[in-house]
């Protein structure tokens, strides 16, 4: 699969209208989970890789309109790694202590560990979305009155850009991938909720409300990305309408990403395999 061809622009040129909600072609539904289960094997080998090696890092950022599969994605996309070395943190309406520190303060703190993959479900980036379409939760961040200019915006997405170039300087390197489902979908995945008994507990009637604001959502997705898509960080816009393909396209741009760190198991010196080698004779004689 060519997922560059899933990849936002480094330049600036990024308009969301040029990207769809579906995927129409090869591979089939079939096909697609033969690839994804290769996918999660590979992806098993290369995350002890990783771990054993203790050098690289990598931070994934999951962001979505509700009801785009951020959570069965996870949950599929993962399977194979092993849990010791993966952290899932999700962010959801900041609580009074995260309000009294900067926006960056309480993901910055979960960012993953060198040898480990962190996983945000939701992140700093919902101060371009969410805060943006609602300013009133702006006004509950305390920030000086000066700050608070019709440049916010544009100011927040340099601090990004430069939050992650930081990380990707020092060994954490970053994937973001915006899951885009379209009005459609996603009023058929509420439906769902509500008429199957076993996924009532997922509907939540503020997600429906939020429907009302869809254009202005579209617009800050469209800006959050075209100015935030880089080299270090780039963004993957997953046609999320299909979820079988959506789980496929990030397993293989994670897997892609992985690979291209050159990971392999450390190697011992002559005085540490010396050293196994008497422990083994040690062992074969007890």
């Amino acid at each position: 699969m060519n997922t560059a061809k899933f990849r936002a622009p480094a330049n600036g040129s990024f308009r969301l209208t040029d990207y769809s909600t579906s995927h129409k072609g090869s591979p089939s539904k079939e096909e697609a989970t033969a690839l994804l289960e290769k996918n999660s094997k590979r992806m098993h080998l290369l995350q002890e890789k990783l771990y054993a090696q203790n050098t690289w890092g990598l931070l994934i950022v999951l962001q979505a309109l509700d009801a785009a599969g951020k959570d069965s994605l996870i949950e599929h996309v993962m399977s194979g790694i092993n849990p010791q070395g993966c952290e899932v943190h999700s962010f959801k309406r900041p609580s009074d202590e995260e309000l009294d520190h900067d926006f960056m303060w309480r993901t910055a703190k979960r960012v993953p560990e060198r040898g480990r993959i962190g996983i945000f479900n939701r992140s700093y980036y919902e101060e371009m979305l969410v805060v943006r379409v609602h300013p009133e939760f702006l006004a509950r961040q305390r920030l000086p009155a000066g700050l608070i200019t019709k440049h916010i915006w544009r100011d927040r997405a340099e601090d990004i850009n430069a939050f992650e170039r930081y990380l990707t300087r020092n060994g954490i390197a970053v994937l973001k991938f915006f899951l885009h489902v379209s009005r459609e979908e996603q009023r058929r995945r509420f439906l769902a909720r509500i008429e199957e008994p076993e996924k009532n507990w997922k509907f939540a009637p503020a997600d429906v409300e939020e429907r009302a604001h869809w254009r202005d959502y579209m617009r800050a997705y469209d800006e959050a990305v075209r100015r935030t898509s880089t080299s270090d960080a780039p963004w993957y816009v997953v046609p999320a309408d299909q979820k079988w393909f959506s789980r496929l396209l990030v397993s293989q741009v994670i897997v892609e990403r992985l690979e291209d760190m050159k990971l392999a198991f450390p190697r011992l010196d002559r005085k540490r395999r010396a050293e196994l080698q008497r422990i083994r004779q040690q062992l074969l004689e007890d």
